[in-house]
């Protein structure tokens, strides 16, 4: 372990106002080493989902910092925020989210067309080898109402590689697939983890999915336990 990559300290989110309230994340200390697999587990509505939104900077903390990769990403604009999330993080959510009207390569090279640091080549060349690495390299030209659902999730994985990111984030994403299919898909990641390196954090409130990771951790009402 090479030490802290994502790391919060004294975190809160609020969602409301006044009486209207709801502390959805409460003073929230959390450290993630490099090289972790972490599967954050707690029932519906207990905050998971939430607090990973708030490592990932898709959302604001109301109070605390948030650090990833040795940035602060609490003190970067809106505006550079896309691009600190795509050179630090891939984002695997339950429902895929891909582009319909793209193909699977596609949807996986998309997330290099605004990159000036790479070639048209070096571009098709990443894609390829992520689709190989998710094992749809065969099924590159089907749009995703042309694959199953275990598939249309390979592709989402593999648009989360491309950019190479140290962090992936999943949120449930076995939630929209049967047991045997999101065991494949949890095998995959655990793969990620083990052999590219990558940080990975993964939010369930099912125990088994949990046994993938080296550690868990349990929240409960904005706490972890």
């Amino acid at each position: 372990m090479a030490g802290p990559i994502i790391q919060l300290e004294d975190v809160n989110k609020e969602y409301g106002r006044g009486k209207n309230t709801v502390a959805a994340l409460k003073d929230v200390d959390l450290q993630i080493e490099a090289g972790d697999f972490v599967a954050i587990l707690g029932p519906s509505g207990c905050g998971k989902s939430t607090l990973l939104h708030v490592m990932s900077g898709l959302e604001a903390p109301s109070s605390g910092r948030v650090l990833v990769d040795a940035v602060d990403v609490t003190l970067i604009s809106e505006r550079d925020l896309p691009k600190v999330r795509a050179q630090k993080i891939g984002f695997v959510f339950q429902s895929f989210l891909l582009v319909e009207n793209l193909t699977a390569y596609e949807n996986i090279e998309s997330v290099l067309w605004p990159r000036n640091d790479m070639t048209k080549q070096e571009q098709e060349e990443r894609t390829l080898s992520v689709l190989r690495e998710v094992d749809m390299l065969e099924r590159r030209d089907h749009f995703p109402k042309q694959l199953s659902g275990g598939e249309q999730q390979r592709v989402a994985i593999g648009r989360a590689l491309v950019n190479d990111p140290p962090i992936l984030f999943c949120d449930e994403p076995t939630g929209n697939l049967d047991s045997k299919t999101g065991e494949n898909i949890l095998k995959i990641i655990a793969q990620l983890n083990r052999e590219r390196k990558m940080t990975v954090v993964l939010v369930t409130h099912n125990q088994d999915i949990a046994k993938f990771a080296k550690r868990t951790l349990t929240m409960r009402d904005g706490l972890i336990r």
